[in-house]
């Protein structure tokens, strides 16, 4: 008997819905096949006290699922793409990245950010939030607000902050959106995503050319173009985790739009929108922006 396919990924309530939709996909493409999960505990999630940009590691969600997938003790892992660093291991490669889900941040809480109260506490981990909610209202104020999706809307309703920000994406996979009253925010103007946010990446070993044919049939050309555009705008600026940085990649009305929102170290945030028609170079006219201070 033919084994299943292995699909490592990490045990936590999201990652097991994206991991079994993922396994549903290739399910549908490839009539007949098995398909198992292989959950893994990653090191982000052993620290729930630590912000993430206080780890001072890269990949700290990605690296367990990875070695399974080098090891030969999966046949390929599944991320959430804006945990996946821009540079890995030379012997995988990003096979698949299905169609993004809605890549907003959505506020919890409060109707607005205007209606927030003075000196509101906010629960994010995020520097990217903390910059650009602080541009918006700079009497704020933050913790960290750790955990999976569950946790998280726990200590909110227990008063641990008295609003938070959180992706629209995880919330609506796990049919959460309604019960937390999750406002949407507007992506330009209140809180720009994180770079590849929404988006899955399934990895699989370079030279597995089986499983690459398999994932392939996965892949959405025009999430994928986004998805590198905003990847490649997060190397050039060699950013990571501990990057207050924003950035979205959108097609809208038959051109490309490109937005970045990255804090400087003076706590100012610099915005820039370049937009085209072809998304060829648009990563490198933003670098090019961006480093020259235009």
């Amino acid at each position: 008997m033919t084994r299943p396919f292995r699909l490592a990924t990490r045990a936590s309530p999201l990652a097991l819905w994206q991991a079994r939709d993922v396994a549903r996909r290739l399910r549908r493409a490839h009539p007949g096949l098995r398909v198992t999960l292989v959950p893994l505990v990653s090191t982000g999630d052993r620290d729930l006290t630590t912000p993430l940009f206080g780890l001072g590691i890269q990949g700290v969600f990605v690296k367990e699922v990875q070695n399974a997938v080098l090891s030969g003790a999966a046949d390929a892992g599944v991320h959430s793409c804006k945990d996946l660093p821009t540079s890995g291991p030379e012997t995988l490669i990003i096979a698949a990245i299905p169609p993004r889900a809605d890549p907003r941040d959505v506020l919890i809480g409060a109707a607005a950010i205007s209606a927030l109260p003075p000196d509101a506490l906010i629960g994010t981990s995020s520097l990217r939030r903390q910059v650009q909610l602080t541009a918006l209202r700079g009497d704020l104020r933050f913790t960290s607000l750790r955990g999976n999706v569950h946790t998280r809307l726990r200590k909110l309703a227990a008063g641990d902050a008295a609003a938070s920000v959180m992706a629209h994406a995880g919330l609506h996979r796990l049919g959460l959106l309604r019960v937390a009253a999750a406002v949407p925010l507007d992506p330009e103007h209140e809180c720009t995503p994180a770079p590849a946010q929404a988006a899955l990446a399934i990895e699989c070993r370079r030279d597995d050319h089986t499983t690459c044919w398999r994932l392939a049939a996965l892949d959405h050309h025009a999430t994928r173009a986004a998805i590198t555009i905003e990847r490649t705008v997060l190397a050039g600026l060699r950013g990571g985790c501990s990057l207050p940085l924003g950035c979205l990649a959108r097609r809208i009305d038959g051109r490309w739009r490109l937005v970045v929102r990255l804090g400087r170290d003076d706590g100012s945030l610099h915005t820039v929108t370049i937009e085209a028609v072809s998304a060829d170079g648009l990563a490198q006219r933003m670098l090019a922006a961006l480093m020259g201070g235009g």
